[in-house]
């Protein structure tokens, strides 16, 4: 199956030509963060952190159609009773299952093909996959770039076959498993999950700070609860958009110029196989083959010479 890479899929990023090239771009946005110390999560937080977000419309920019937003997006802790509430199929006790959401291709043969790959990896990596959930979305909300490039939203829900003495794996051993199937299935499927943990959860896109929650009605339904959540406003000073690149990221969110993140992964690409982890077990598989970290070495090596 030919497939095209997330951040070339669902962007609009063009390619090189005449003076641009689209490795010499970089960023600057804006962020938020709301958390609470009373001990239990509401939705007053997703609220306020959403008009924090709304609040730093100047931070974010806006395409030619005038509707098309540069990125924005919330990560929230798990909302383990909404979850419960709108998927059709049973779920562990909260913090047992790992959920995020998928940017999938919009043909019905294509998603089904990437699914079931998807289910296949998670096989191969002792994770059950408790079923999937489609995302309710409004498109009508987005300018038509974001259109566009909008993927398919569907959320996947897994479960650890392994087991500790109190059940099966949860917190962070329960993640360590779901970054192995998300890296994998970034290298091998080209899909792109904002998140799959199960201790978080991001939405984001190619929306503007305005279009977020009316893009994703889930953030406005009142079970829907936290007690923290992280909002970021994208605006690149030189760059195109995509679905992908709107932040927060998985753990993070950054404010500034990044001007350094091809040097660094190149970097790390010529020195992935010196990598090895005693947590992760296998890591090769993440890695791009052994001839591209090669030809990546050779480049730098040039670079370097000069």
């Amino acid at each position: 199956m030919a497939v095209t890479p997330p951040f070339e899929r669902f962007g609009s990023i063009p390619a090189a030509a005449g003076m641009y090239d689209p490795s010499n771009e970089k960023d600057a946005c804006g962020l938020a963060m709301v958390a609470t110390l009373r001990g239990t999560p509401g939705h007053d937080i997703i609220a306020t952190a959403l008009e924090a977000l709304r609040n730093l419309e100047h931070r974010g920019a806006v395409g030619s159609d005038a509707g098309t937003g540069d990125g924005a997006g919330i990560m929230t802790q798990i909302p383990d009773a909404f979850f419960r509430a709108v998927v059709d199929f049973d779920l562990p006790s909260d913090g047992r299952y790992a959920v995020g959401i998928a940017f999938l291709p919009h043909d019905t043969d294509e998603r089904q093909e990437v699914k079931t790959g998807i289910e296949k990896l998670a096989e191969e990596e002792d994770l059950t996959v408790l079923g999937w959930r489609e995302v309710p979305i409004q498109p009508d909300e987005l300018g038509s770039l974001a259109r566009d490039a909008m993927p398919a939203f569907e959320q996947l829900f897994l479960q650890s076959k392994r087991v500790d003495l109190k059940g099966t794996l949860r917190g962070i051993h329960l993640d360590r498993q779901t970054y192995r199937l998300r890296k994998r299935a970034e290298r091998e499927l080209h899909v792109y999950f904002p998140s799959l943990s199960c201790r978080t959860i991001t939405y984001k896109g190619m929306v503007t700070t305005l279009q977020l929650e009316p893009f994703y009605p889930d953030l406005s339904d009142e079970r829907f609860a936290s007690k923290l959540a992280l909002v970021h406003s994208r605006y690149s000073t030189n760059t195109f958009p995509s679905w992908p690149l709107a932040q927060p990221f998985r753990m993070v969110a950054h404010n500034g110029e990044i001007n350094t993140v091809q040097g660094n992964r190149n970097w790390m690409r010529a020195r992935q196989s010196q990598l090895e982890s005693a947590v992760f077990g296998n890591i090769k598989t993440f890695f791009r083959s052994t001839r591209q970290a090669r030809a990546t070495r050779h480049r730098l090596m040039r670079l370097l010479s000069y």
